[in-house]
């Protein structure tokens, strides 16, 4: 009898097991918390890393998505990169209709496979197989299997359920086993008030997470990495590509970085040593060697991606550079630091995270992370950074592809987290000096000039290399708000010793005024008009967060149709608060107009309580940008 009962619980439970199963494939019991404003829902995403010994780990991951709609398409994530180090054991996938039907199964055979680089690299070994489904109807449901071996233990995938937006997470779990003889260490973030458990004993960490909502930005809201749970994995002891270390901190890891990886690169042919000495004989100070040797780097060579093997990693020799001309973003700072030790000066290699969303470094967990390397000259002062893959941006200017963010400075020493240079509100500028002409039918004649320094240099310099057909189709897209405008003159002057852009428009706008009878109505700001304001939300789920302030200064002579006046001049404006000021003012000047205006933006982080103020002050600003006079033409005959 006993035995009896024993079966019937054990195919209860088996039951039970496959009926939950089943349920992932289905769409319709997806909670609707999860569903609301998700374009997918992971329903199970299972990771497990095995790591075996030192250089030697498995990674397998079981993942059920529901896509809900097509924008859910590019959610899918059903791919696995692979190259000479890293060999796939086992990739397939099922797809699923709505009522947890299988519609297709498919083998690894039949998953795209294709390079993983683009164009702008010269080589890489690395390559990525990717499932190509089109879908014929929503939703549907994908279960993804893979399992890879790899012989690189410096990169164990982190525990980030969340890590796409309009994505939500029924269930995320993972774990990691690992030798007893090899240390792992962790950091947690923003793990606060989630279903969450874990588990940590020796030799084993495990975290469980459910029903985690989707992530939907806002405006003006923290980048995804800055509010999504993660959980940071590495070991202490760990395998590149066959090259072996022990580090636990930052000051251990750039050690092993310069001796492993940089010193014995940094080799150059005497004719070149001679050259570059030659060249900078009569300068006096370190800075004025820098600038020689950077504009002569930017001169000779050019970039040009390479990614194989440690080569992902360790740059190309120096004297391959000076060889070939050419190198990727480490090749070409590594011989940038080589030129500059050939000459007496010291920099140092920086690894960090490029891009617009300013990710720092992770200061006191020391990992491979980043995907750039960059340049720093120690100062007394302010260290001077410098992009080594640039032929066009002045010396000493990073602009916001790696400003205002922690980097990893390597030095025979050891490394250290450092902050690259912020550029401050009152660096980013942009000062405009116009003028424009109304004529008697409505239209204008505009004539602009224009000087941007800060990151407001870096939105635009690179127009400098810009056809005149791609430059009409720039600044008509700046003028968008501006009716079929017609450009009869662009000079543009990138001024790199002083890091400022010079621009000098012309331009006609048909038909800008409004006109009824003997009134023409005059929307007054016409050069700089900001027509941005924030979304509202009912119930607002983020902080704000201003990445980069700005100052906008502008002066404008408007002169009046011929026998026209200003029936009346708008009251000057003035608005200040924590998230910028702003001031417009109206001046009658021997018949005409003159228009002032400054905006000043706050670069900060405010918390979510203030939205409601931050957009009133937006709505402020454009309402004033859109400020409107009425011109009334004097009738009276002589």
């Amino acid at each position: 009898m006993a035995f009896k009962n024993y079966l019937q619980l054990s195919f209860f439970f088996i039951s039970f097991i496959l009926f939950s199963q089943n349920n992932l494939f289905t769409s319709s019991n997806i909670p609707e918390s999860l569903s609301d404003g998700a374009n997918a829902v992971v329903r199970l995403d299972e990771t497990r890393i095995d790591l075996l010994k030192i250089d030697e780990m498995l990674v397998s991951e079981r993942r059920i998505i529901t896509i809900l709609n097509k924008s859910g398409d590019d959610n899918l994530n059903a791919y696995v990169h692979y190259d000479n180090n890293v060999k796939i054991k086992n990739l397939e996938a099922t797809i699923y209709n709505k009522f947890g039907a299988v519609i297709k199964k498919i083998k690894e055979k039949n998953f795209k496979d294709v390079s993983a680089v683009d164009g702008a690299t010269l080589y890489s070994d690395s390559r990525v197989k990717y499932l190509d489904y089109t879908p014929s109807a929503y939703p549907y449901t994908v279960e993804f299997i893979c399992e890879i071996s790899t012989g690189n233990t410096a990169f164990i995938p982190s525990f980030m359920p969340i890590n796409e937006r309009y994505v939500s997470v029924e269930e995320s779990n993972y774990s990691i086993t690992y030798p007893k003889d090899i240390q792992i260490r962790k950091k947690e973030k923003y793990l606060e008030g989630l279903e969450l458990e874990k588990k940590e004993e020796l030799g084993l960490i495990s975290y469980f997470v459910k029903n985690l909502e989707a992530y939907k930005p806002e405006d003006y809201c923290p980048n995804l990495l800055e509010i999504a749970p993660r959980v940071l994995i590495a070991s202490k002891q760990f395998s590149l590509e066959g090259v072996q270390a022990e580090v636990e901190d930052w000051n251990g890891f750039g050690k092993w970085m310069y001796n492993d990886l940089l010193f014995d690169t940094l080799d150059l042919p005497e004719s070149t040593v001679d050259y570059v000495r030659n060249l900078v004989k009569d300068d006096m100070s370190d800075i004025e060697k820098a600038k020689k040797i950077y504009e002569y780097v930017q001169n000779k060579v050019r970039y040009i991606s390479v990614q194989v093997g440690i080569g992902g990693w360790k740059p190309f020799k120096a004297s391959k550079v000076d060889e070939l001309g050419y190198g990727d973003c480490k090749g070409l700072t590594n011989y940038t630091m080589a030129l500059l030790k050939a000459v007496g000066v010291k920099s140092n290699y920086c690894v960090i995270y490029a891009g617009n969303s300013q990710r720092s470094m992770e200061q006191d967990f020391a990992l491979m992370q980043g995907n750039h390397v960059i340049l720093s000259i120690p100062t007394n002062e302010e260290p001077v950074w410098l992009e080594c893959t640039s032929q066009d941006v002045p010396f000493g200017f990073i602009g916001d592809f790696t400003d205002d963010r922690d980097v990893l400075v390597v030095t025979p020493e050891g490394g250290e987290i450092k902050h690259t240079k912020k550029y401050k509100t009152e660096e980013n500028t942009q000062f405009l000096k116009g003028n424009y002409t109304i004529n008697p039918e409505g239209s204008i004649n505009v004539d602009v000039n224009i000087i941007s320094k800060g990151i407001q240099y870096d939105d635009k310099y690179r127009l400098e290399s810009q056809s005149a057909r791609d430059l009409d189709v720039y600044y008509k897209d700046r003028w968008d708000y501006l009716n079929t405008i017609s450009i009869d003159k662009i000079e543009i002057d990138n001024n790199k010793s002083d890091v400022s852009f010079a621009e000098q428009i012309g331009f006609y706008v048909p038909n800008y005024t409004k006109k009824a009878g003997n009134i023409m109505l005059l929307t007054v700001n016409a050069l700089n008009r900001n027509i941005n304001i924030p979304d509202k939300y009912k119930d607002r789920k983020y902080p704000i967060k201003v990445k980069r302030g700005f100052i906008d200064e502008d002066e404008v002579k408007i002169t009046l149709p011929e026998n026209y006046k200003v029936e009346a001049l708008p009251e000057k404006i003035e608005i200040e608060n924590k998230f910028g000021s702003y001031r417009a003012e109206f001046i009658l000047e021997d018949e005409n107009v003159i228009y002032k205006r400054k905006l000043v933006i706050n670069d900060g982080v405010f918390p979510k309580e203030d939205y409601d103020d931050f957009r009133n002050f937006r709505i402020d600003i454009s309402k004033s940008d859109n400020a409107k006079i009425a011109l009334v033409k004097n009738t009276t005959k002589n």
